[in-house]
């Protein structure tokens, strides 16, 4: 008696192994660096002095109670704060600070509920991910995009109450739903991604395109996204406005988180200034900061992770992926335009299109290794650094 063939169902939902399994073995291999970082090394002498109260479980405290992971936890615990503090909490989006409260009413913390909340989206955004890449370029193309983008040397920020998983769910749901002709769910994922981070508006040219791409390439009238889908793209920044009108109720300005982002030194200014750091001449000279490690390696990474994406977003401009390229490059301008090279390595991982032209490359065998290798040694080195209290991104 031979066994039934699998249904159709079943079929579609076990190509999803792939992304579950990359999923949890770059978690699980994160978190074990992470707990032997912290148990092994030496702690920063100079912590952020800011919001943090650490936990008794260590893999709690690493991943809850780390640079801008105290501003979140403090939103969800006492609200936002503008006046009377150095630093204040304004430019972190509320929708994780938000999804943080409700979850404290279920698991007693914020703390543990933030967690959940960012590795459940990021789940999320893993499996959309590979779905999308799929559909448009094939498992193998998708296998890879999933892969470097769970392995990319920030990707454990996706595990921390940081917001960039809610943003990677909500931006690539949106572009998913979009593809499916599903545009008013679409709109509202979009709102809600532009209540995650500023960058969340960035959704609208993404939908904006997508809909001039799907208009120009299918060639059947009838089946063309309609005039009316056009409200997809219109609806997104309507998640930043509602933010914007609760601060100008509760402190009188509505663009708070723009002029508080001046206190990290986050001004509007030209690519000039990105460089001028990197092309100052170090005391003693390049010589003799390059034998005393003194060279501003910081920077000069950061710099690199932005050519690299400027490259990829130009990569798939060239091969007309207008919606993924519109988000790629948008996104550079708004964080190359910030006048730092700080936390760009962080801010370009969240350019999840990037990762469909990384896997293009991958075809080949050691395009494929080279990637691979040199991920996983910076994903390992940045997250001990950040487990143990260290500024990374």
């Amino acid at each position: 008696m031979t066994a039934a063939p699998p249904t159709f169902r079943s079929t579609r939902w076990l190509r999803f192994g792939w992304p579950l399994g990359v999923f949890l073995v770059s978690r699980l291999g994160i978190a074990l660096v992470a707990y032997l970082a912290a148990a092994l090394l030496v702690d920063n002498p100079s912590p952020p002095p800011y919001h943090l109260r650490g936990q008794e479980n260590l893999l709690l405290d690493v991943f809850g109670s780390r640079w801008d992971a105290g501003f979140y936890v403090s939103i969800a615990e006492e609200g936002y704060r503008l006046d009377g503090v150095p630093l204040p909490s304004v430019p972190f989006f509320p929708l994780l600070p938000l999804a943080m409260r409700a979850g404290a009413w279920l698991l007693g913390d914020a703390v543990p509920a933030g967690i959940l909340i960012s590795n459940l989206a990021l789940l999320g955004a893993t499996l959309l991910l590979y779905a999308l890449v799929e559909a448009s370029d094939g498992r193998s193309v998708a296998r890879r995009a999933v892969w470097y983008f769970c392995i990319f040397p920030t990707a454990f920020f996706g595990s921390a109450i940081y917001s960039e998983s809610l943003f990677l769910l909500g931006a690539i749901g949106s572009l998913w739903l979009a593809r499916r002709g599903l545009w008013e769910s679409a709109a509202m994922l979009g709102v809600l991604t532009a209540l995650t981070r500023f960058t969340g508006i960035l959704v609208a040219p993404m939908l904006l395109a997508e809909w001039w791409s799907q208009r120009g390439r299918t060639p059947s009238g009838a089946s063309r996204p309609s005039a009316l889908a056009l409200l997809a793209p219109a609806a997104v920044p309507l998640g930043t406005l509602a933010y914007m009108l609760f601060l100008r109720l509760r402190f009188g300005d509505g663009l708070a988180f723009v002029h508080a982002s001046a206190v990290w030194g986050r001004r509007p200014a030209g690519p000039g200034q990105l460089l001028a750091g990197l092309a100052a001449r170090p005391t003693g000279g390049w010589s003799a900061a390059l034998l005393a490690g003194r060279l501003p390696l910081d920077n000069a990474l950061d710099l690199a992770f932005l050519l690299l994406f400027l490259v990829l977003g130009l990569v798939l401009l060239r091969r007309r992926r207008w919606p993924e390229a519109c988000l790629v490059i948008s996104g550079l301008l708004v964080s190359g335009g910030s006048g730092l090279l700080m936390s760009q390595r962080r801010y370009v991982w969240a350019l999840f299109p990037a990762f469909i032209a990384l896997a293009w490359w991958g075809r080949r065998p050691w395009v494929d290794r080279l990637i691979m290798a040199l991920s996983l040694l910076l994903l390992g080195l940045f997250t001990a650094l950040f487990a143990k209290g260290f500024w990374v991104a």
